[in-house]
């Protein structure tokens, strides 16, 4: 049974424009067309869009699902392969969840600090000015003479 992409969006769980974006960038393979020239999609395009949302899902980038889809599809990959790149992708996890905790950190210390009163001084806004004070690059305009 073909599905348009409104049905396809329903049944996958991604959007219509999500859909035309991955066919854009060839994520997914491109729709068949009928003599209208609207978009119709299988079974086969729904169970790989519903691949894509789940991998998604997970935080995986759009070049990862794309090997990620290559081994899905390859009878003959090797399952280490597969591991090797959930793996990679746990390590990346694991380094931005670090990140967030640090921010969170950060910004509970200035939060702590911060009076929450009438008066106008606040740490929080203060540790972002400091940052911001960071002096200018040097200019690399050359001068004619």
């Amino acid at each position: 049974m073909d599905h348009s992409i409104g049905r396809a969006a329903s049944a996958s769980g991604v959007s219509a424009k999500m859909i035309r974006y991955y066919e854009g960038i060839g994520l997914i393979g491109r729709a068949r067309r009928s003599s209208a020239g609207y978009r119709y999609y299988d079974e086969h395009d729904i169970q790989t869009l519903r691949f894509v949302r789940r991998a998604r899902d997970l935080g995986f980038s759009v070049e990862d699902i794309a090997k990620l889809l290559e081994l899905w599809r390859d009878a003959g990959r090797s399952s280490a392969d597969v591991k090797r790149l959930a793996q990679g992708h746990i390590a990346a996890l694991q380094a931005r969840i670090e990140a967030l905790e640090s921010m969170r950190r950060t910004l509970e210390h200035l939060a702590l600090h911060c009076h929450g009163d009438d008066r106008p001084d606040c740490p929080i806004l203060d540790d972002l000015a400091d940052g911001a004070k960071r002096p200018p690059a040097p200019s690399r305009r050359r001068f004619s003479s």
